[in-house]
């Protein structure tokens, strides 16, 4: 392992990530959703080998890692297809799928936003960042606890901004959360997603590869929408 170079590396990424979270969800243009992300992913894993010295192992990338983490995506994916055609197949849950962003979507773009939007615009930046750089820049610098419990709260943090709103995108979402003070909402999106990130930071670690957290991540928001445009549409 290579010496870590104090804490300013850690204290520029967390700053950039801000100004990213900020730009995608309230001030650059749809059209730039996915390219900021993909070029912001990319900015993060070059600084985190180059700059701070983290090997690709370490990342969760390395050439050794990819066959184990596609091994664990398959089960991961499969799993979530499962469970969701069992939702779709239940009436009680098959409301849950109204993602109101979808109505009157074509089947192009459902797999758009399925296929592009969710794994390079949002799976492969937020999985980079919350399970591969972030981990492995502090776990060189700090107790496994605090390298696994950081990135899973600023994980949690980076859905603030589209947890304002939550209740205006699925009639479900309207019936409960909407009945709620806004910020109840959002405090619950943060903690949720936290648990997620320790979820995910555990599949990482079982399968050795940040492609394991990746392949659920995009199982559960991509399929999502082929799923939401499905009950619209039928």
């Amino acid at each position: 392992m290579v010496g870590v170079r104090g804490w300013w590396p850690v204290g520029l990424m967390v700053s950039g990530l801000a100004v990213v979270n900020i730009a995608s969800n309230r001030v650059a243009p749809d059209a730039l959703y996915v390219p900021l992300a993909v070029l912001s992913a990319a900015a993060l894993v070059w600084f985190a080998v180059r700059v701070d010295g983290r090997t690709w192992a370490e990342l969760g990338m390395g050439r050794a890692q990819v066959g184990r983490g596609l091994r664990w995506g398959v089960v991961l994916v499969g799993t979530v297809v499962a469970l969701y055609l069992v939702g779709l197949a239940v009436p009680a849950t098959r409301d849950l799928f109204r993602d109101d962003r979808v109505a009157g979507w074509s089947f192009g773009q459902a797999a758009y936003a399925a296929f592009v939007r969710v794994p390079l615009g949002t799976v492969l930046l937020e999985e980079v960042a919350f399970r591969a750089v972030l981990p492995a820049v502090l776990m060189a610098r700090t107790r496994t606890w605090v390298a696994v419990a950081v990135p899973a709260g600023l994980f949690g943090l980076w859905h603030v901004l589209p947890a304002l709103g939550l209740e205006t995108v699925n009639p479900v979402a309207l019936d409960t959360v909407g009945q709620l003070p806004g910020w109840i909402t959002v405090v619950a999106a943060v903690v949720s997603t936290s648990a997620v990130g320790v979820w995910f930071w555990f599949l990482r670690q079982r399968s050795g590869s940040v492609l394991a957290p990746m392949a659920l991540h995009w199982a559960t928001n991509g399929l999502g929408y082929l799923f939401a445009w499905f009950v619209w549409t039928h």
